[in-house]
């Protein structure tokens, strides 16, 4: 009885004490690194440990948590930052590359930093690695170089093109738009054939471009790694994404892809508000509009007359309105304005008297705001953001006002319309409703799938066979290739047969009228 106690005891023990996370936090973007400190946070509750690669430290030191800090990633992130409003302005095939350029330079920059180079001399494995993917594909070589560890994906979006081919995620352009194009599941024939021609123009940009040069970073700094670099691609155990159905598209998912959309949102704790800005609030009689830009553009970086713009039109306006403004001195600032560099965003939108938000039309933005119930107005600059909010525009809770035609006339008219027709709010109501009407809160979700795959040392049942075909295969072109061949054979015999036999007719009627 004792040794049968004692082999339980022994199988449990590796969960009874946890398991050993690495997670790599590239984007030295707030808004990214919200959604994996929320994970890292969620297996540290769970009793793992967890050493979190980032440029973010956390404020206050947590038991089982390791730092490992890459302020470098800051500085080549700063440099992409003040191209924002340009690139806002550029086709989406001009800002495609652009992108990549960017997520190459956050890549090397993590991996050249001498806390990171450290890290990699330790001679150590972990249970787990956890990766934050967005177009940093070398980084993936840390889960073979820390004991051949299964490899986790975090998207901070939805599924793109850069990750769904990591579990063979099918993504037909038919219904399934591109992450980067502003349209909802709803296309018509000429959305069509843009998001096609779009997703062909993706998949060779990243085969002649992105991979190779993620491949090369990753010989550079995993030299001892054994694994083919797109095999181990190809390995991935699972995906999490920064997504829900509820408050996107219905889409097809390869088993190994989890959606854990808004495991950043505390769904029990709404903290009080600062008394300036709830005695602001409480003060208003037309209610108050909430405004933010998100942590990667800064109000006050506006160019001068669209600022003038914004300013007139609040100054109009009957509601009070918080604005993230990163400077404490605004000229000529509005008397129904509050502008603050900072505001605790998930705590006004649960406000009752906040009404609407002015968004850039981020991620977590957007599902903060189908969270609380709140119709938002957005203004998209960069990435998804202009998928996420003709996905707002599509569900009817929200409006979209492009930044080049942002006029005082036509912000207003937009804020005037979010805020006196109701049907957005109750859009945005319905929506919240059935984003919150779910079996297990997404946190815990992510904690257990994660934990699973570890449980199972990768859990290759999950692995999709697509993921051992080529292209050719997985979209049947030789089989396709051969039916037609011999189509094509066939109705060519029997060309040749009919017109043997119509020139056998022909003859003998030739020889009739002869004789």
């Amino acid at each position: 009885m004792c040794g049968l106690l004692g082999f339980v005891l022994l199988l449990l023990a590796p969960q009874a004490h946890g398991y050993s996370y690495l997670m790599v936090l590239h984007t030295a973007s707030k808004s990214h690194h919200t959604v994996g400190a929320a994970l890292a946070k969620g297996l540290l509750a769970a009793g793992h440990g967890v050493t979190l690669i980032s440029a973010f430290p956390q404020t206050k030191p947590l038991d089982k948590l390791i730092h490992v800090n890459t302020p470098n990633t800051i500085d080549a992130m700063a440099k992409h930052k003040t191209r924002i409003l340009d690139n806002a302005q550029l086709s989406v095939v001009q800002r495609y590359p652009r992108i990549h350029r960017m997520g190459l330079d956050l890549a090397e920059a993590l991996l050249a930093a001498s806390t990171v180079q450290e890290l990699l001399k330790e001679q150590r494995s972990y249970d787990a690695v956890i990766v934050e993917a967005f177009m940093n594909d070398a980084h993936y070589g840390f889960a073979e170089h820390f004991g051949g560890a299964p490899l986790i994906a975090l998207s901070t979006l939805g599924a793109t093109g850069w990750t769904s081919d990591l579990v063979g995620t099918p993504s037909p352009p038919s219904y399934v738009p591109h992450s980067l194009l502003q349209f909802s599941d709803r296309m018509d024939f000429g959305q069509r054939a843009q998001n096609l021609g779009f997703h062909i123009f993706e998949y060779f940009y990243q085969r002649w471009f992105h991979l190779p040069r993620q491949e090369a970073l990753y010989r550079q700094y995993f030299p001892n790694n054994t694994q083919d670099f797109h095999e181990m691609r190809r390995s991935t155990s699972l995906v999490l994404l920064n997504n829900h159905v509820s408050i996107s598209a219905a889409r097809p998912y390869a088993p190994n892809m989890i959606e854990v959309g808004g495991m950043h949102i505390d769904r029990t704790n709404r903290q009080p508000l600062p008394q300036d800005i709830e005695e602001f609030i409480q003060a208003s009689q037309h209610g108050v509009i909430y405004f933010s830009l998100g942590s990667s553009l800064n109000s006050k970086d506006l160019p001068r007359g669209k600022r003038r713009a914004i300013v007139e039109t609040l100054r109009g306006l009957k509601q009070r309105v918080l604005w993230k403004f990163e400077d404490e001195h605004l000229p000529d600032k509005p008397a129904n304005v509050f502008i603050s560099s900072w505001f605790p965003q998930a705590d006004i939108l649960a406000h009752d008297k906040v009404i609407a938000f002015i968004t850039h039309g981020g991620l977590l933005s957007t599902t903060e705001s189908i969270y609380h119930g709140k119709p938002v107005l957005g203004i998209p600059f960069f990435g998804d953001q202009f998928m996420n909010m003709a996905n707002a525009e599509s569900a009817g809770f929200g409006l979209t006002l492009a930044y080049h035609q942002l006029t005082a006339n036509r912000f207003r008219a937009a804020i005037e319309r979010i805020t006196s027709d109701s049907s957005y709010t109750e859009q945005a109501l319905a929506m919240s409703s059935r984003f919150r009407d779910q079996l297990v809160a997404p946190l815990e979700r992510a904690v257990f799938w994660v934990e699973h795959v570890t449980r199972h040392k990768g859990a290759r049942y999950l692995r999709s066979a697509c993921q051992d075909l080529s292209l050719v295969e997985y979209h049947n072109l030789d089989v396709l290739g051969t039916l037609f061949a011999g189509l094509g054979v066939v109705m060519g015999l029997c060309f040749v047969l009919l017109r043997f036999l119509v020139v056998k007719v022909w003859d003998g009627r030739r020889k009739d009228k002869m004789h």
